[in-house]
C-alpha cells in the first residue's frame, strides 16, 4: 500500500496520495528494521509424561536461535478426554510471557496424543512470519486411578511362604489354632504355663501359618459398552474395568500377594505373577494400553492356565461366551474365581427408549445375560457388582469357610 501510493504520487503529482500512504510507510520501515537473522528452533517440552486421572501437567513452548520474535501464536487441537487451559487451546502472547503454557489435564486412562499443534511467529510490527509450522506429537502416559478399595477378607487357599493371610495348616503364625501336649521339637516359648501347672503336663499353644497367595486378575477388554464421560463424568463399563482392576492389583500387592493378569481383548496382553511396587508399576502401565476389540469376538474356548491355589477374578460385563465359559470351568476345577460385574447401570434412554429398535435389542440382550449369570451362580461362581470397597469380602469369606469342610470323594 504504501509503495503503490508513493508510486502515485510521484507519477500523478499529487500530495494528496502521499499524505494518504504515510501511515502504511511508517509500520512497513519498522517491520522491516526488524528482520530476523536466523531461523529460530522450536521444542515442546511438557512438564509429565506420566500422570494419572486427574492431574495436570504444562506444555511448554521453547523458542531459540533468534532474539527478534515478538509474537508467538499456538494452536493446539482438541484430544479426547484432555482437558486444555485455555479451553480453545488458542494462544497469542508475546514472546516470553508466561502465558505461552499451555495446561494439560487428562481426564481419561490411556496413551492421549499431545503436542501435534501449530505454532506461528511473527517479528515486531508483524513484518516477517515464521510458519505455521507443525510440532511432533508426544504421549502421555495417564495410569487410572484406582478406585476405592480395601478388604479384609483372608485368601480361600494361600499357598505360598509368607504373607498375610490365614492358612489351614499349623505352622508359625499370630493366629490361635490350639493347645496340644509337648512333643520334641516344640519352642520353649510356646509353653502354655498355665494350663501346663493346671494339668501337670507341659501343654504348648498351636497357631497358624500366615502365607501369601497368587491372585490372577482378568480384564475382559472385548467391547467398551456406555460412553465415558471421563474421571468427572460417566463412567463406561471398560473405565469400571480399568479402575477396579487397578485398585485389585494395589491392594493385593501391599498385602504382599503374587498378582498376575490377563487381558481378554487386543494384543491378549498377559503379566506374569510377581510382587512389589515395580511390579504393580508394570501392570498399571499395562492397564494403559487396554483399548476396546471393535473387529471380532475370540473363539469360544478361552485357557487361562491357572493352577489350585489361586484366586481368579474376572472383571467383566459378562456379555461374551468365551469370559463366562472360561469362569465356568475354572469353578468347576475347584479354583476360587469370583465375577465382578462391571456394566454399571445403563439407561434406555441413551437408546432411544424402551420401544426403540436399540432398545428393545439391548433388552433382549440383558435377558440372555440374565440366564448366563443364573447358569453361571449354579455352578457355585459368585458373582458382584463392583462397588468399591468390600465388595468381595462377603464372597472370599464363604469360599474360605468350604475349603474348610471336609469333602467326600469316590475311589
Amino acid at each position: 500500500m504504501a509503495a503503490a501510493g508513493l508510486v502515485g504520487a510521484a507519477l500523478a503529482g499529487s500530495p494528496v496520495l502521499l499524505v494518504l500512504a504515510a501511515p502504511f510507510l511508517v509500520p512497513a520501515l519498522l517491520g522491516l528494521l526488524g528482520r530476523p537473522t536466523s531461523d529460530p528452533r522450536l521444542a515442546l517440552e511438557l512438564g509429565g509424561i506420566r500422570l494419572h486421572e486427574g492431574q495436570g501437567t504444562t506444555a511448554t513452548l521453547q523458542v531459540t536461535g533468534t532474539d527478534r520474535v515478538e509474537q508467538v501464536t499456538r494452536v493446539l487441537p482438541r484430544v479426547a478426554h484432555v482437558a486444555t487451559r485455555p479451553a480453545s487451546g488458542a494462544v497469542s502472547v508475546l514472546a516470553g510471557a508466561d502465558a505461552s503454557v499451555v495446561a494439560l489435564g487428562p481426564r481419561r486412562w490411556g496413551r492421549p496424543t499431545v503436542g501435534d499443534e501449530q505454532v506461528a511467529l511473527t517479528s515486531a510490527w508483524a513484518g516477517y512470519r515464521h510458519g505455521p509450522v507443525r510440532l511432533s506429537p508426544q504421549v502421555l502416559t495417564v495410569w487410572p486411578q484406582a478406585a476405592p478399595y480395601d478388604s479384609t477378607a483372608e485368601a480361600p487357599q494361600p499357598d505360598g511362604l509368607v504373607g498375610a493371610h490365614r492358612s489351614r495348616r499349623v505352622g508359625s503364625g499370630t493366629e490361635f489354632a490350639g493347645i496340644r501336649s509337648f512333643a520334641p521339637g516344640d519352642r520353649l516359648r510356646r509353653i502354655s504355663w498355665p494350663v501346663s501347672l493346671r494339668t501337670r503336663e507341659l501343654q504348648v499353644v498351636t497357631t497358624r501359618a500366615e502365607q501369601d497367595t497368587s491372585v490372577l486378575i482378568v480384564v475382559d477388554a472385548l467391547r467398551d459398552i456406555g460412553i465415558s464421560g471421563g474421571i468427572d463424568g460417566r463412567a463406561s463399563s471398560l473405565d469400571l474395568t480399568v479402575r477396579a482392576a487397578s485398585a485389585l492389583a494395589d491392594h493385593h500387592v501391599r498385602r504382599g500377594d503374587r498378582v498376575g493378569m490377563r487381558v481378554v481383548g487386543p494384543g491378549d496382553a498377559r503379566v506374569p505373577f510377581g510382587s512389589g511396587p515395580r511390579h504393580l508399576h508394570r501392570i498399571t502401565g499395562t492397564l494403559t494400553r487396554v483399548v476396546a476389540e471393535t473387529a471380532s469376538v475370540p473363539d469360544q474356548t478361552l485357557e487361562l492356565g491357572v493352577t489350585g491355589g489361586s484366586v481368579v477374578y474376572v472383571l467383566s460385563t459378562m456379555l461374551h461366551a468365551p469370559i463366562v465359559n472360561a469362569a465356568a470351568l475354572l469353578s468347576a476345577r475347584g479354583v476360587p474365581v469370583v465375577v465382578i460385574d462391571t456394566l454399571g447401570e445403563r439407561s434406555l434412554d441413551e437408546l432411544g427408549g424402551r420401544v426403540s429398535p436399540a432398545g428393545l435389542a439391548w433388552r433382549m440382550r440383558m435377558l440372555e445375560r440374565s440366564a448366563l449369570l443364573q447358569q453361571l451362580a449354579a455352578l457355585g461362581c459368585p458373582i458382584v457388582p463392583w462397588r468399591g470397597r468390600g465388595t468381595v469380602d462377603e464372597v472370599l469369606r464363604q469360599q474360605s469357610r468350604r475349603g474348610q469342610v471336609p469333602q467326600v470323594r469316590v475311589r
